[in-house]
């Protein structure tokens, strides 16, 4: 079997651009690198040639190092894949809902997950040998959801209503390091959440070590999530007193909760 691994490239302050490695062939992807000198520094490091690059959305913390990747890696062709949006003109292969592609043996299948932007996709591999992942950019993050720079409400529940049906074992592999900060506003959401307490226990150790919270899994998303959890009576019942409204269905609970945390 291909031994597969997947790890964080720090950069900025708090993105993580994700590298899928391929060890037996020490061949490399990566996804959202926003820096292409924390992504050359890392691959040579580990000894690695860039074989592809995965974009989830046109934001430049996620796109502004491609043109680096692709003069330092010149005249290989680097495949790019990414979103249907022709203002990353850099994109080779152009993917919408449903469309698949193959790294490392790996069958990746494109879901559309537009509210942060418009033209953000996940890239979601059911059989891996890691099991299910996801790379969600910033739709999905641990404890919290992207903010709405493009998008309805409507639309970004909808997206992260379907990331939520994949399988809850999936491995989520968002695009930044706000655990903790989300984890501390869930906890003013939903004091009582018991799974709640200890996973922000947890994520604390582990940034106490200066280790990544991520990836995180769908199931631990269900449990600790505000933003996943908007039909939860706990959720709805914080997001009408936070409000001062009655709030009619889960997108508005869902709205309310996006508009609490903008200002938190």
């Amino acid at each position: 079997m291909t031994m597969i691994q997947v790890k964080p490239i720090p950069a900025f302050s708090d993105n993580y651009i994700w590298c899928l490695i391929d060890q037996g062939g020490h061949k490399a992807a990566v996804v959202d690198p926003g820096d292409s000198e924390a992504v050359i520094t890392a691959l040579n490091k580990w000894n690695l040639q860039l074989e592809a690059i995965i974009i989830t959305h046109h934001h430049m913390d996620h796109t502004g190092g491609i043109d680096g990747l692709l003069s330092s890696y010149s005249p290989q062709q680097i495949p790019v894949y990414g979103p249907e949006n022709p203002n990353i003109s850099q994109i080779t292969h152009r993917l919408s809902e449903q469309m698949t592609f193959q790294l490392f043996g790996i069958s990746f299948t494109t879901l559309a997950v537009p509210g942060h932007t418009l033209d953000h996709i996940a890239l979601f591999a059911e059989q891996s040998p890691l099991g299910p992942i996801v790379f969600c950019g910033d739709t999905l993050f641990a404890g919290g959801c992207g903010r709405l720079f493009e998008g309805t409400p409507e639309m970004m529940l909808n997206s992260l209503n379907r990331l939520a049906t994949l399988p809850d074992i999936t491995k989520v592999y968002c695009a930044h390091e706000y655990t903790l900060a989300n984890l501390d506003f869930a906890r003013q959401v939903e004091p009582k959440n018991s799974l709640l307490i200890e996973r922000i226990k947890e994520d604390q150790s582990k940034r106490n070590q200066k280790l990544p919270t991520l990836p995180s899994t769908i199931n631990l998303e269900l449990a600790t999530n505000p933003f996943l959890r908007s039909s939860e009576q706990a959720v709805i019942e914080a997001a009408n007193s936070h409000s001062d409204t009655k709030l009619i269905n889960s997108t508005e609970v869902f709205a309310a909760i996006r508009k609490w945390k903008d200002n938190y």
